[in-house]
């Protein structure tokens, strides 16, 4: 059924690379080629794994939070020479000009708790100070050797507690948006190698036209002079030529901008010469509905986004809840300090050194305040759930009528190249008969006319059908060839 429209790309085929090493470079470029080439160099592409690189780094920023952290802090040294209020032992205050250096030095060790929203610490460190006063210099130390403390927040809103439920869910958001992205790259390129591929043709085909349009005009002119035909047909045969010349020139410079368009998202070289061929074989799919549904609700970021966006509502109402109410903080340091004279003596018998805080908020009267933010979470978090449950419904439809388009396309596609072979083999018929004067131009016209357009028409088909086939892709992410879930190396990104 599609033997003659494939021999027909077959002749062009092979024209152009003649004509292509004629010129220089030339390479041909299957559907599966543009794809794959698209997927990994076009500008969508390298924007995609950036997308993708942020997250990942924002995951690892999140995971490396709740790990202990460790710095140093250091002032060496701060030297100070200036006149300043000095408290005496009577209780007066004198001004008196001080010449001072002072260092210190400090390592902290914090471990964030996520489970209660505390913190623990434990930190090091040493201070000197150098009073220096004419000639002399008076040094002291103040040692911490260790200082082991906590700070707990009670009652309060626990942030880390809804953190550690929406970063693993928005990082498999993150991985599953970069599939779909790459299937979008899929369609992208699908498009332009049919947008190429249908200017490629029409090329050929306005060239086979226009021959055949200037041998009819000839023979025409013959029949003409002999009183064959009227001069009407004449004319119509001479404007079935010259309309020719118009549809090449246009089609040419359609050709060019397909061809540009196709090089500048594939990143290919301006003189790199390219054909296109179509794709022969097409995959026999009957897509299930239900299979579709259950591989896009598995696989789908929408999903994903679906339930963060349910416990982003749900924290906030948590945390207007959480302001609205008695708050309180709990500080506690335990640990060993000495001061002397020498750096050796501030580590010797260290003294004990004891801190408790316990701090208390309590709201009085905000004027409705609290009570106004607690219920616009509550609206917003009601909000966010019906749209949430809107959204479902609509997806699920959309799946449902997408599978059911598609699953016709291979149907469509059959009676288009089975209208093409029609139509090709009643051009060549009517055109024999016209060449032996048993019908006139009109009939040729039209049957001129039915053989473009049946080409056309098939190039569309197949156009729709491959795009129809990768939409499927990115709306289910589930490769419907090899019965599997689409899944992408993210360890080589």
């Amino acid at each position: 059924m599609r033997a003659t429209f494939y021999f027909f790309l077959l002749f062009i085929i092979i024209q152009l690379h003649f004509e292509a090493k004629a010129i220089g470079f030339q390479r041909s470029y299957t559907l599966e080629d543009v794809v794959e080439k698209a997927r990994e160099e076009s500008p969508d592409a390298m924007a995609a794994r950036h997308r993708y690189r942020g997250s990942y780094w924002q995951h690892k920023s999140y995971e490396a939070g709740y790990l202990p952290h460790v710095s140093f802090d250091a002032t060496l040294p701060n030297l100070n020479r200036s006149i300043s209020a000095i408290t005496l032992p009577d209780g007066s205050d004198v001004f008196m000009r001080r010449n001072l250096a002072t260092s210190s030095s400090s390592v902290s060790i914090n471990q964030t708790i996520g489970l209660t929203g505390g913190e623990i610490f434990i930190n090091s460190g040493l201070e000197r100070i150098d009073l220096i006063k004419d000639e002399e210099i008076e040094t002291s130390y103040l040692s911490t050797p260790v200082n082991i403390g906590f700070r707990q927040p009670i009652f309060a809103y626990n942030p880390y507690r809804w953190e550690r439920k929406i970063e693993p869910i928005r990082y498999r958001e993150a991985r599953q948006s970069y599939i779909e992205e790459l299937e979008n790259i899929s369609i992208n390129a699908t498009n332009l190698f049919f947008d190429l591929l249908m200017a490629q043709i029409n090329v050929e085909i306005n060239k086979v036209n226009l021959n055949n349009n200037d041998t009819l005009y000839q023979i025409a002119k013959g029949r003409y002079s002999l009183g064959r035909i009227a001069e009407n047909e004449l004319l119509q045969m001479e404007l079935n030529y010259l309309n020719s010349l118009t549809e090449l020139e246009e089609s040419e410079i359609n050709y060019e901008a397909a061809l540009f368009r196709l090089r500048s998202y594939l990143g290919l070289e301006s003189d790199e010469e390219i054909t296109l061929i179509p794709p022969a074989n097409i995959p026999e799919l009957n897509i299930e509905p239900h299979l579709a549904l259950e591989q896009a609700e598995a696989n789908r970021s929408d999903m994903l986004a679906y339930e963060r966006q349910k416990i982003q509502a749900e924290s906030e109402v948590h945390q207007a809840r959480a302001d609205s109410r008695l708050n309180a903080n709990l500080y506690a340091v335990y640990g060993l300090t000495q001061s002397a004279s020498e750096f050796i003596d501030a580590y010797s018998s260290p003294l004990d050194r004891q801190q408790l805080v316990v701090g208390v908020q309590i709201p009085i009267l905000d004027w409705g305040v609290s009570k106004g933010q607690r219920k616009m979470a509550e609206s917003n978090r009601e909000l966010i759930n019906t749209n949430v449950e809107q959204a479902l419904n609509d997806f699920e439809h959309e799946i449902y009528l997408r599978v059911l388009e598609f699953n016709r396309l291979d149907e469509r596609l059959n009676i288009a190249a089975k209208a093409d072979t029609i139509a090709s083999k009643n051009y060549e018929v009517t055109r024999e008969r016209f060449l032996i004067g048993n019908i006139g131009v009109i009939d040729l016209n039209i049957a001129y006319q039915e053989k473009d357009r049946a080409t056309q028409s098939y190039l569309r088909a197949l156009h729709n059908y491959w795009r129809g086939f990768y939409e499927m892709r990115k709306l289910t992410l589930y490769n419907f060839i090899e019965d599997q879930p689409i899944t992408v190396r993210f360890e080589e990104l």
